[in-house]
């Protein structure tokens, strides 16, 4: 899944002055005025994809990653995760099932089970966390159950996009300005 989000640089008109005496050097002007921006961009995405998602920010970090813009390229934010698994989300074993917190809402996924053994006496198993649950009667095979979360559909919308459009608006004009009074002495 690709996606390409444009952002228009007219409301930039009151420093075209300064951007047209900056001549050859506009590019590296608006590359590092980008990557400022972008990085923080990213910070308050990933930020608030903590709370949208409810993904630990370490899981977070390593799944939504930034690539400066050098050249005549772009700031790029890329995630790549795809229906992320039960573990992710503090799961934990109950006599129902295993209850775990997608989208910050716990809720128990019945006939699941992360240990072995009868209860009270429960043994951890060797899975690294997984949430498993059988297919059939029999005790194999197992299947992994998934919450249904896509990080990268979560990025596009509700409050990280927001807060990326809101970073956006609110400093790449005066860091462009201040990139270009750097250059420009």
């Amino acid at each position: 899944m690709m996606l390409s989000i444009k952002y228009d640089l007219s409301n930039l008109k009151h420093i075209s002055n300064a951007l047209h005496a900056a001549g050859e050097q506009m590019p590296l002007v608006l590359n590092r005025a980008i990557n400022h921006t972008g990085d923080k961009a990213l910070t308050q995405m990933r930020n608030v994809l903590v709370g949208q998602t409810g993904l630990k920010r370490r899981t977070l970090v390593r799944a939504v990653k930034g690539t400066k813009a050098f050249g005549a390229g772009a700031y790029v934010i890329r995630s790549k995760g795809g229906n992320v698994r039960l573990k992710f989300f503090a799961a934990r074993e109950t006599r129902k099932g295993v209850s775990a917190a997608p989208w910050n809402s716990r809720r128990i996924y019945t006939g699941s089970f992360m240990k072995g053994g009868r209860f009270p006496n429960r043994v951890a198993l060797n899975l690294g966390g997984a949430v498993l649950k059988r297919v059939g009667k029999s005790r194999h095979p197992l299947e992994t159950i998934r919450s249904g979360l896509f990080i990268p559909e979560e990025m596009v919308k509700g409050q990280s996009e927001a807060a990326f459009f809101a970073v956006i608006d609110r400093d790449l004009p005066g860091r462009i300005a201040h990139e270009l009074y750097r250059v420009l002495g």
